[in-house]
């Protein structure tokens, strides 16, 4: 899901070209503010979803376009900058976007096996380990004093690619459990998510100075339109959320759990240093849960859009915890002093 971006110009942890403590500070009142609020509102969606399902039961037409919403916002985030981080250091972005669409759905079907799952369940958790990485990673990232140019070109990239590695992995890993239409669902994740993020990177293009003059409203409208997403997904898997609310959490905090630390094994393994590791624990764990939702909703039904829903608040609250662990472990940054 998206919640405010951090710019890849922010400097890593190890980098002695750190903004001044001033400018941190700032930051970092920001990102945490972001990871608080958001999990806050989104829950307070559910559970008004859950409260009032009628009410929002005709409305699950709409998240496609909602989705549209909070992708073109992310668009209109990226600059060249992005871009060329990405060529700078292919080997860093390949690596986490292998083990991103590696890891994550590899544990899907692990867990919705092991856990015995419905088919419904078992596919939709599959789905969100199909899905791309999700934006709110960078934010964690920056605050577990993480490579944040690594964490945003990975996020980039697996979100561009999506149409491309998500469908065919669904097929292969859910087809066992529901019937997958591989081809309908790239197309909806080329009209819902490439579509749109290009859109608004063009925009930002054409239009950098005005798209500057909103950026900071940004990170709202994301968080609102997501808390909206949530409501509906909630509200059509209402009845079903009561009976197996227990095992979808359980799903849901094993396969992000284990992303997270096997995202950060790989890192440490590929000998990536420990600010890269830990962008690539977030890059790895954390997931575009409202793409996951959209697709389950379209693709499935309500019921397995419930883990996305789940995983959409679940995953930035651990992501929270994490980075704070992880941050305190980390060799605090030297501020740069004025010249």
């Amino acid at each position: 899901m998206s919640t405010p971006r951090i710019s890849p110009a922010a400097a890593s942890a190890d980098d002695p070209a750190s903004p001044p403590a001033s400018a941190s500070s700032s930051a970092d009142r920001k990102a945490r503010l972001a990871v608080t609020v958001f999990p806050l509102l989104v829950v307070a969606a559910g559970a008004l979803g859950l409260a009032a399902p009628s009410h929002f039961t005709g409305w699950a037409p709409a998240v496609p376009y909602l989705l549209g919403v909070v992708m073109f916002t992310m668009g209109l985030t990226l600059t060249g900058d992005d871009f060329r981080a990405v060529a700078k250091r292919p080997w860093a972005v390949g690596l986490g976007l292998v083990a991103h669409y590696v890891i994550m759905p590899g544990l899907g079907w692990l867990i919705a096996t092991a856990l015995g799952l419905p088919p419904q369940l078992a596919a939709g958790v599959i789905l969100v380990g199909c899905a791309p990485s999700g934006t709110a990673s960078n934010v964690v990232t920056y605050l577990a004093r993480g490579d944040v140019a690594l964490s945003v070109s990975v996020a980039t990239v697996s979100t561009l690619v999506a149409p491309l590695v998500t469908p065919p992995l669904t097929l292969l890993l859910a087809d066992r459990f529901l019937d997958v239409d591989a081809g309908a669902m790239f197309t909806d994740i080329l009209k819902t998510v490439l579509v749109p993020v290009v859109g608004g990177a063009l925009v930002r293009m054409a239009a950098g100075r005005r798209v500057a003059k909103v950026l900071g409203v940004l990170p709202s409208l994301s968080a609102l339109t997501i808390a909206v997403l949530v409501l509906i997904v909630v509200s059509g898997s209402a009845a079903r959320i009561k009976d197996a609310a227990a095992l979808v959490l359980l799903a849901v905090v094993l396969h992000n759990g284990l992303g997270l630390a096997l995202g950060y094994a790989a890192g440490r393994a590929a000998r990536l240093g420990g600010p890269s590791s830990r962008a690539m624990a977030f890059e790895v764990g954390m997931q575009n849960s409202g793409l996951a939702a959209s697709l389950a909703t379209a693709h499935f039904s309500p019921a397995a859009a419930l883990p996305a829903a789940v995983f959409s608040v679940w995953h930035n609250v651990s992501g929270s915890v994490v980075a704070a662990v992880m941050s305190r472990r980390a060799p605090k940054p030297t501020p740069r002093t004025p010249d």
